[in-house]
Parts: C-alpha cells; structure tokens; sequence
C-alpha cells in the first residue's frame, strides 16, 4: 500500500510538470501575434494569459471527464501506465520546445497515455471510436475551420475599414487584440488545463482513490490551474517568436481576427468536450489571417517544418510512452530508472537550449528561417482575390496623383528645330 501510495504522488507530481510544460509550450497560441504587432509588452502579455489561463480551468470539466473516462479503458490499468504516458508527452513537449515548433501538447499526452496502454494492456484497452470522434476529426478539421474563418474576417475587416484613418483604426486593432488574446487564454485554461485534471482523475481511479466516472476533486482543479499558469507566466518565448514571426508577418486588424477565430472554435470545443489541440487551431487561425491580407505571404518552409511535427506526435510521445511502460512494469526498479531518464533527458534538453537563449528582450526578433520568401502557388492563388491593404491602396493612390500632376523638367523639353546658319 506504501509504495502504491508513493507512486501515484510520483504520477501526480509528474503531471503537473506535464501542466507546467503545456502552459510555456502553449503561451503562443494566445499571445504571440499580440506580441509582434506591439498591443502589448512581452513580459505583460504573459501575466495576463497566466491569469486568464487559471480562471478558464474553472470554468467546465468536459474535457477532463473526456480523458480520465473515454480514451482509454479504466479496467485493469495500473497507475505504471499513466506515469509512462505523462513520460512520453513531457519529453516531446520539451523536444519540440527546444527548436521552436509549436506541436500539440494535447497530442503528445493522448500518444504518451495510447503507447502506454497498449504497452500495458494491448490494443484493446484503446477505445478507438472515442480517438477518431472526438480527437482525430477535431485535429483535422478544427485548424481547417478557425483559418477559414479567419481569412474571411480578415478580408471584410480590411473591406470595412479601407475608408477610415488607418492610425486611428490600427489602435483599435491592437485594443481588440488585447481583448481576443485575453479571450484565447481564457479558452486554453478550459481546454488545456482540463487534460492534466483528467490524467490525475485517472490516476486517482486507477489507485481507488476515487470511484469510476467521478469528476475531478476541487484541489486537483486548483493544482492543476496553478502549474499551467505558472508554465504559462514564464512564456515558451522560441514557440511565442516562431509563431509571430516565423509563419507570417501580420498587421494588427490579422492579429485581431486570427485570436478571435481561434478563440471561438475552441470554446465552442470545451463546450461539448472536444479535446482539440489549440496549438493547431491557433496556427490555422494565423495563417488564415496571413492569406486573408493580399500581399501577405505564408512562409511554407516554416508551415511545413510545423506540419511534419504535428503528424510525428501522437506516434513519436507514443513510442516513448510505450518503451517507459516497458520499464515501468519491470517493477519498482523500472519506475527509478524512468523517473531518471525523464529527468536526464530534460536537463539535457534544457543545457541545449543555452546555446541561443531566447527571452521577451529578443522575442521580437526575426525567427529563423523567417527571411523572406517568394509567395507560394496556394498564396498567389489566394492573394490574387482578397482586398489590397487599406494603407498600400491609399499609399499607391498618392503616388499615382502626384505623378500625373508633377510638370515634366525644364530640361527635358526639346528646343525647336533652326533653320541652318540661324544666330541667337
């Protein structure tokens, strides 16, 4: 019973790491855009979406019920496999970190928590039809729907504002992002930090702390706030620059409709417990914003580079969740030596990311790989039928005017022809 009781706080303490990473890894879904676009201070940016990240954990337990009750089946699991999973999800959380990919935390724990099981238990204890309905198909089409939505806000944003002052418009640009930003961080709490809530629920199940299907207990809500929080203050500044400035390049009025397309499809996930990755529907929402601006260029280098990530997570944190449970069920010497592993692995990772440091005094610098690039066949394609920016339009209109109203030089006029042998 002692070591039961000692393993599942080791399980415990692990998934609020696993919180913590999620919160430094996920800053950027809400606040890189209004970082680049200057609506507010890096260091600023990050206390309020740590803020707004406690209080959306709050706010709903769908998500969290979706995962200590619907991914994996409770019967026969042992509390080994939720260590395995979270070993898995944390170490690819920290990897991806490290080269500034924004990839899904969610997927990364949902990969750790399958490899794991299977590991443990065999394909069975997978529910397969809970996997495709409600992560699969919202993984694919939640990206889709939030960068559709946002190139055409972006495009009647730039149409109903094309009349106006473009300072005094661009102010109230940056005052929507301020609220849109706030409103995505508050939609990652509800979403984001339920997952880990769900991990421990399971936890507490699979060590008959608490009874199937019960929702999570009040200090597991609260810790699991705090750590994501906490993750989220310190800011993961190499996804945060990747994102505002690695996939597009984006005015204030992009910045405002990328957040709040994304913002929306993930509530409106929380809401019938979807467990969406909103790294995902984020960068969507980014570049849909980017392609909405004619002229704005998507850099499909770096779009591609984040693609391939976002396709290596579930299998690459399930490998590792899978050769931890191996490990684990070894015994009690398997659980020190994956407890020592984790730890190893993430120091390792951690002196690497040294080498060039990234914080909010260079975060506004240009990522690598940002350097410009010429539009693409998708980009053309798109650019070709969205507005002109309000500001090149006006701009190209001066030039135009002032060229056809400029007499031509003096000297650049002939003299009449003489006749031969004709004086001054």
């Amino acid at each position: 019973m002692e070591h039961i009781t000692l393993l599942l706080a080791i399980v415990i303490v692990t998934a609020l790491v696993f919180d913590f990473t999620n919160g430094f890894h996920d800053t950027a879904n809400a606040m890189a855009t209004t970082i680049s676009t200057g609506a507010l201070k890096p260091k600023t940016a990050v206390a309020m979406s740590a803020v707004l990240n406690l209080v959306g954990a709050f706010l709903s337990v769908e998500v969290a019920k979706t995962i200590s009750g619907g991914i994996i089946n409770e019967d026969g699991l042992k509390t080994e496999v939720i260590f395995a999973a979270l070993v898995g999800a944390i170490l690819w959380n920290l990897l991806t970190w490290l080269v500034g990919l924004p990839s899904s935390s969610s997927h990364a724990l949902f990969g750790g928590l399958i490899g794991a099981a299977v590991m443990s238990m065999g394909w069975s204890s997978v529910n397969g039809g809970t996997v495709v309905t409600k992560v699969l198909l919202p993984a694919v089409a939640a990206p889709l729907v939030a960068g559709v939505a946002a190139m055409l806000a972006t495009r009647l944003t730039y149409r109903i504002s094309r009349k106006t002052d473009q300072k005094a418009t661009a102010k109230g640009y940056r005052a929507g992002q301020i609220a849109s930003a706030g409103l995505v961080s508050l939609a990652h709490g509800t979403n984001d930090a339920q997952k880990t809530m769900g991990i421990i629920t399971l936890a507490l199940i699979t060590g008959g702390v608490l009874a199937p299907g019960a929702n999570p207990p009040l200090w597991v809500i609260v810790s699991a706030g705090l750590a994501i929080a906490l993750g989220t203050y310190l800011g993961g500044w190499r996804i945060i620059r990747t994102m505002g400035k690695g996939l597009t390049d984006l005015a204030p009025q992009q910045g405002f409709t990328a957040q709040t397309s994304a913002a929306t499809a993930i509530l409106a996930s929380s809401h019938i417990g979807f467990s969406l990755s909103t790294t995902q529907v984020c960068s969507g929402a980014v570049m849909g914003a980017g392609l909405g601006r004619k002229g704005g260029v998507v850099r499909w280098s770096t779009a591609t580079r984040m693609f391939v990530a976002w396709g290596l997570t579930l299998p690459a944190a399930g490998l590792v969740g899978a050769g931890a449970e191996f490990l684990t069920k070894q015994g009690p010497w398997g659980v020190g030596l994956t407890a020592f592993l984790l730890l190893a692995g993430s120091g390792i990772i951690w002196k690497l990311s040294r080498r060039d440091s990234v914080d909010h005094t260079n975060v506004t610098a240009d990522a690598p790989g940002s350097a410009e690039e010429p539009a693409g066949v998708i980009t053309t394609a798109i650019a070709a039928v969205s507005p002109p920016p309000v500001a090149a339009a006006v701009e190209s209109g001066a030039a135009v005017e002032m060229k056809s109203t400029i007499p031509a030089p003096a000297q650049a006029v002939a003299d009449p022809p003489r006749p031969a042998g004709a004086t001054l």
